[in-house]
């Protein structure tokens, strides 16, 4: 016996919701379908909403693949680290930069390729993916003076947004940066107005911005008082800070309070005065630079200079979008704030 084929509209394969339809449900031009879905410029709010709600109604989705035939884009973005590969899981602040900016992007429907280039062979590799066409900008993280990554980069006309000022290359890469001067300088004169007359800094490396314009800001809210003997160096990581303390303990044990460029850093310096047993806040008062949620939890919880990271992450994504659609390079700075807890 012959099996009946149903004849319902519901069994056949459902036709995929073109631009044409969007725009025949919101009344408006393709034109303006396709400005919308390119980012919304030089678009109406009404049109804007009319398009929106459409593309909602009709179920659409756009076809990147083809796009990317049309336009020769990737529809990608690089969150490119040029730092060892260990300091990605070590240091909280990449992972809260990450996530933000993945979730920038995933609200324009594109994906993040994180990539680490802290080694001359991991540079020659990611080199010449981006260079090929394989990403449509890069996001660069935590850039070193000097890098040759920067300068693959414009040679070939990779956009690309630095986080931080990319030093040596300031005016031809955009940035979006914390008021790291301003910040090391609050963070310091709160320290000085606990009544802590020898207040010692531990920086980051000096070919970062924020090892610079960090100790920059309390070399100038310091003035005269400024005493090289009391500041040391470290590289970022929860070693160095331990050792950086250690150093400044040996040199200047009269030391009453420091102040830590980056939270990671603190968390080893906070060791390295229990283990010398110095009381903090009691002997020494101990200020770091991030808030990126270690700080909340060391015990003493940190007080510390808070970067507005999804902020920095956001901004980062759309200064790179708009130099990818031939925009020129602008940079941001963002203010950041003083967060009190139990070390100083």
């Amino acid at each position: 016996m012959e099996q009946q084929q149903s004849g319902k509209a519901s069994d056949a394969p459902r036709r995929r919701p073109t631009i044409r339809d969007v725009a025949a449900a919101a009344g408006v031009s393709r034109g303006t379908v396709s400005r919308v879905i390119n980012g919304g410029h030089w678009v109406s709010p009404d049109a804007l909403a009319a398009v929106n709600e459409a593309i909602r109604a009709t179920g659409y989705a756009a076809n990147h693949h083809a796009r990317s035939l049309v336009t020769g884009r990737s529809n990608s973005v690089a969150f490119l680290l040029t730092e060892p590969q260990h300091l990605l899981f070590e240091d909280p602040n990449f992972s809260v930069l990450l996530r933000g900016a993945a979730e920038a992007l995933a609200k324009r429907e594109m994906p993040l390729l994180l990539m680490v280039a802290g080694t001359p062979e991991e540079r020659r590799r990611i080199t010449a993916y981006v260079t090929a066409g394989h990403v449509d900008g890069v996001l660069l993280i935590s850039s070193h003076q000097g890098n040759p990554m920067v300068e693959s980069l414009l040679r070939a006309g990779v956009p690309t947004i630095a986080c931080g000022i990319p030093l040596g290359f300031e005016g031809r890469v955009g940035y979006v940066a914390a008021d790291d001067a301003g910040g090391g300088r609050r963070m310091t004169r709160h320290l000085l107005g606990l009544g802590r007359t020898r207040v010692a800094m531990i920086t980051g490396p000096l070919d970062t911005p924020g090892g610079t314009l960090r100790l920059d800001g309390y070399r100038a809210e310091l003035g005269d008082a400024y005493d090289p003997a009391l500041v040391a160096h470290g590289d970022w990581t929860r070693a160095s800070g331990e050792r950086a303390m250690r150093e400044l303990l040996d040199r200047r044990p009269d030391l009453d309070a420091v102040f830590v460029a980056s939270d990671l850093m603190a968390a080893g310096a906070i060791v390295a005065l229990r283990e010398a047993g110095r009381d903090v806040p009691g002997d020494v008062a101990v200020g770091g630079f991030d808030d990126n949620g270690l700080a909340a939890n060391l015990t003493p919880a940190l007080t510390t200079m808070r970067q507005p990271f999804e902020r920095i992450s956001a901004e980062m994504v759309r200064l790179l979008l708009e130099v990818i659609e031939g925009e020129d390079p602008a940079t941001v700075t963002l203010p950041t704030s003083l967060v009190e807890r139990d070390s100083a």
